[in-house]
């Protein structure tokens, strides 16, 4: 390959960085875990994924990539196909919708904002439960899992802010 090339190669490989690092988190979101009931209360990382992104890096996560990734986590977790993808596609649209509100702020106000769009994907997702499969989830479960996915939303965003400075600065 000539330089020329490398170079395209390299630009558009950390292009696709934001997408292809959620995608691994699907992955390891439904990696089995040897923990009681962690299924049930298990964190949406995939969530905080997409929501880091699409807050620090619009340009490169689109609708399309977010309903793929939502399509790729519900064929790998079981859930009903298109239940996540759709999730994933309203919050990316809400996101991109309140994209000024987010530009410039503190850590803690983006990680608010996480909260509620993170506490209404979870009723959207108890909502689809209950349409799609007539199946009525335990509120304190949901309410678990939602503080889990909050709680740990500083930690994963550390670890994406990381690679978004190694691999994305100046891009």
């Amino acid at each position: 390959m000539n330089p020329g090339a490398l170079q395209r190669l390299d630009l558009r490989l950390r292009h696709a960085l934001p997408v292809l690092l959620t995608l691994l988190v699907v992955l390891l979101s439904v990696a089995p875990l040897r923990l009681p009931d962690y299924a049930l209360v298990a964190p949406g990382l995939v969530l905080v994924s997409l929501f880091f992104w699409t807050v620090h890096r619009p340009d490169l996560v689109r609708p399309w990539h977010a309903f793929v990734i939502g399509l790729f986590d519900d064929a790998l977790s079981g859930t009903p196909l298109g239940v996540n993808a759709l999730i994933l596609v309203v919050v990316h649209a809400t996101i991109v919708a309140q994209h000024k509100v987010f530009r410039g702020r503190s850590f803690a106000v983006i990680w608010f904002a996480f909260a509620v769009i993170a506490a209404g994907a979870q009723l959207l997702e108890a909502f689809l439960a209950l349409v799609a499969a007539r199946l009525l989830v335990d509120p304190l479960l949901l309410l678990v899992q939602l503080l889990l996915t909050i709680a740990l939303y500083p930690a994963v965003a550390w670890l994406l802010g990381r690679a978004q400075r190694a691999f994305l600065a100046g891009i």
